[in-house]
């Protein structure tokens, strides 16, 4: 019923807004493919559809990921294909936050972590020059029932082993990222551990926070940003805290307070999605050291983390940890994958398809490349489409943003959604003239008007624009004549149209009970057929691969192709591809032409069978063949004589002697 509505249909379809288009017809008729459109006379200016734009703003520089920002233009149900370069720096900054487990079983490992900070400064120093340090520690939720909640043991929950621990805490951020290595091997001496009473601890809710406190912790923006987390043991997951009667889901946010995580006892662990999200969303790489035993139980959980990678050690001593830190840096800048992200708002109307195009032509099985050498650019196909338009039906403007895992750059999508027809310049959208004259009226029902044929015009003077030259009868008596213009009827048969109502699409051939055989539009009574098809029904394809014989030829070379069918010039030639001539040379062992069981040669020479077949096959007179000379081939007479002697061959062969007078009398007179 409107151009906006027809575009919604699909991005195939097509809405043409000019004004003598189908002279007055109904409004659906405007909507269609837009080659049945112009074949109706809709001429291209005045079409409007679903054309998909992708602009790409190559003035903005990036050393990391380009294009920066790229436009899109879309409707429901199309969609656009863009490539996002990737590159990897040879010597990137590097900022490292230990996130340390301080849980009583933990001891002898924080002894060893005491020592790794200048080594491991020596050790990256082949890697890159600019390398900070910033320390972190984490126990549990500090309630019950993952803490003893005694008295003597809040402050110091190792009262009972007469030494001296921490108070259990959440989440407590003990250095910002630093270049000063020997203030991170200070800090470190001084920390001691805590404790507390369930097995599975706090880790994944301090990560959150380590990823989102970015100004306490002091992520550098140019940094690759690893966090890595040391523990023994698993960690709680969302809905645990249900058993301290903490249900508040996790809203994502940085609760810092003097360097002291303070949603600790009022939120719920983060869900793993939640927690995913925002260590993209920082670009920070996620590094579990964790002991052997429980190294099953993080395998499963680097699953669901992208950019996370998982180092099994026997004991956290200082080379073990440093070798952990270097192998994964070295991983991780050999490994490229991105992640597109859309608003909210919007998330369920769009979709996305991501994938890497590899530098040798290979298919990875899944969104990320691998062994990328280092200042190696790679691409990644990413694909957008648009599910349907907002519930008002309005245009929108929708932010998406694609981000290489681990990078602090990433490529900004504007994606403008059009719903609503402009309709060209003028901004008209054809039969919408609502003069006083016409009204919003588009067309009158037989029943109005049963003499509609022969119905003259409302004025008293006839009206000469409604009469086609050299007729007296207004519309073609096919219409009304309203205000000098034709209001053609409508009919069950089909759309009547034209200046004068002299034309429709339904009177044009039928082809197995379809319009033009379906394969074309009817225009003034005549077939306009579609590409590949022709005449009157639009029943004859114009591509002759449908007559071409086994060997390639046409017809066997023995005819033309007419209507997609083959017929044969040659008399003597018959069949779908005129191959069959049985007056011609043909195969005799193929014949069904051979006479007297001439193909029963048991006991026959190979040369004494050939000779049988050739002898008794039906050729009768002469031919010509392609080098002029003319081969004479047995007469009936012959024949008979020739098929004889051989009949009598394969008797003597096969037939005791006493029994030949009577086999040849039979066969005689067989024959």
């Amino acid at each position: 019923t409107s151009c906006a509505d027809c575009l919604q249909r699909g991005p195939q379809c097509a809405w043409c807004f000019q004004e003598d288009y189908l002279h007055g017809t109904e409004q659906s008729h405007r909507c269609d493919l837009p080659d049945n459109l112009r074949r109706r006379g809709c001429r291209p200016e005045f079409m409007e559809r679903s054309d998909v734009k992708v602009e790409v703003d190559a003035t903005l520089n990036s050393t990391q990921v380009s294009p920066r920002e790229i436009s899109i233009t879309l409707r429901p149900g199309s969609e656009a294909s863009f490539v996002v370069a990737v590159k990897q720096l040879e010597r990137y900054p590097v900022d490292l936050y230990y996130l340390v487990d301080v849980s009583a079983s933990m001891q002898e490992n924080l002894d060893h972590l005491k020592t790794v900070g200048v080594a491991l400064s020596l050790r990256m120093t082949q890697h890159t020059s600019d390398l900070w340090l910033g320390f972190g520690s984490f126990v549990d939720k500090p309630v019950s029932p993952f803490i003893s909640v005694h008295p003597s043991k809040i402050d110091n929950p190792c009262s009972e082993y007469q030494i001296r621990c921490r108070p259990a805490h959440g989440f407590h951020h003990v250095l910002s990222m630093t270049g000063n290595i020997s203030e991170f091997t200070r800090v470190m001496k001084r920390q001691r551990i805590s404790a507390n009473v369930d097995t599975p601890e706090g880790g994944l809710d301090a990560m959150l926070q380590a990823a989102v406190c970015q100004r306490a912790v002091g992520w550098r923006p140019e940094a690759k940003r690893l966090l890595l987390l040391m523990t023994d043991q698993p960690s709680h997951l969302a809905l645990d805290s249900r058993l301290a009667g903490i249900v508040t889901p996790h809203d994502g946010r940085c609760h810092l307070d003097s360097n002291v995580y303070t949603g600790s006892t009022k939120m719920d662990h983060p869900s793993l999605g939640l927690l995913s999200e925002k260590l993209l969303e920082n670009h920070i790489y996620s590094i579990f050291a964790v002991e052997k035993m429980q190294y099953q139980w993080y395998e499963e959980l680097v699953k669901l983390l992208p950019g996370s990678i998982l180092g099994k050690l026997g004991l956290f001593q200082a080379p073990n940890l440093i070798d952990l830190v270097v192998d994964a840096y070295k991983k991780l800048l050999s490994e490229v994958a991105v992640s597109v992200s859309v608003e909210d708002k919007a998330v369920s109307r769009y979709w996305v398809s991501v994938s890497p195009i590899c530098p040798r032509g290979s298919t990875p099985a899944n969104s990320k490349l691998m062994d990328v050498t280092l200042s190696l650019q790679v691409y990644f196909n990413i694909t957008v489409g648009q599910r349907s338009c907002p519930d008002d039906g309005e245009d929108e403007d929708v932010r998406m943003l694609v981000h290489p895992v681990g990078y602090n750059e990433s490529t900004v999508i504007s994606i403008r959604s059009k719903c609503q027809c402009k309709c060209g310049p003028t901004g008209r959208c054809g039969g919408n003239d609502q003069s006083p004259c016409r009204g919003s009226h588009h067309g009158v029902s037989q029943e109005q008007r049963p003499d509609h044929g022969h119905m003259k015009d409302s004025s008293s003077e006839p009206n000469r624009s409604c009469k086609a030259d050299g007729s007296n009868v207004n519309c073609s008596g096919r219409g009304v004549c309203e205000c000098g213009k034709c209001v053609c009827e409508q009919s069950r048969l089909g759309v009547v149209y034209g200046k004068y109502c002299e034309m429709d699409d339904f009177s044009c051939p039928y082809e197995k009970g379809q319009l033009c055989g379906g394969r074309g539009v009817c225009v003034s009574g005549e077939c306009v057929c579609e590409v590949g098809w022709t005449g009157d029904s639009c029943s004859c394809p114009t591509s002759e691969t449908s007559c071409q014989s086994a060997d390639g030829l046409l017809c066997s070379g023995c005819g033309k192709c007419v209507c997609g069918k083959c017929v044969c010039t040659d008399p003597k030639r018959s069949g779908d591809f005129c191959e069959r001539c049985p007056t011609c040379q043909v195969n005799p062992k193929s014949s069904w032409y051979l006479s007297v069981d001439c193909h029963h040669s048991r006991g026959l020479s190979q040369k004494e069978a050939e000779l049988c077949n050739t002898t008794c096959a039906l050729h009768i007179g002469s031919k010509t063949d392609s080098s002029g000379t003319t081969s004479r081939h047995l007469d009936c007479g012959e024949m008979f004589n020739s098929c004889m002697l051989t009949e009598i061959n394969i008797l003597l062969r096969s037939v005791p002697v006493a029994s030949l007078r009577g086999a040849a009398q039979h066969r005689k007179d067989s024959l």
